[in-house]
């Protein structure tokens, strides 16, 4: 096995104060309290913070260095449907995917929310609907985003939740991998 440093303190602290806090926000407070409104404000800092570290931050932290273009997406699926093991050290083609359809989910749902706590947008149902509507499919994403990580964790023989806390991934010997 090989070791590579990919994940940088900041992505790993993103992560999971992102995940905590989409948890409690979702799933332990009541929608009409301040500390639910207050933890959304959370959020979107972190949003704000790691769009902010997608320009400027380490190697593996950039967007630069994941986009997901077609030719790389079809590529992945050709390696998933055909058994062939290319590993990616970054993120994955179909992990960038979910990865700004997370950010930009989030980052809605927190515009919503806002947009409900002001004059113009009290009580408008369209607006609550939105953000009820894009929480839902951010849940969805997530539980396709874990099932995806056991799945490819499994597939390519890397334990990928131990590198997003260590930020370190483990690769087997003799792998072909990609930057």
């Amino acid at each position: 096995m090989t070791s590579y440093k990919i994940w940088d303190p900041f992505v790993r602290v993103f992560h999971w104060a992102l995940v905590a806090g989409f948890a409690a926000n979702a799933l332990f407070t009541d929608d009409d309290s301040t500390l639910h409104e207050n933890l959304g404000y959370a959020i979107a800092a972190l949003i704000a913070a790691r769009l902010v570290w997608g320009l400027i931050g380490s190697r593996y932290a950039r967007f630069s260095s994941f986009w997901p273009s077609s030719a790389r997406i079809t590529a992945q699926v050709s390696d998933m449907a055909t058994g062939r093991k290319r590993l990616h050290l970054g993120h994955t083609p179909l992990g960038a995917v979910m990865i700004f359809n997370l950010l930009l989910s989030i980052l809605l749902i927190a515009v919503t929310g806002w947009m409900m706590s002001t004059n113009a947008f009290w009580g408008v149902d369209w607006v609550e609907d939105l953000h009820e509507a894009l929480v839902t499919w951010a849940e969805i994403s997530i539980v396709v985003h874990v099932l995806a990580v056991i799945w490819e964790s499994r597939r390519s023989g890397v334990n990928l939740p131990r590198a997003m806390i260590t930020g370190i991934k483990t690769v087997p010997d003799g792998a072909r991998t990609e930057p």
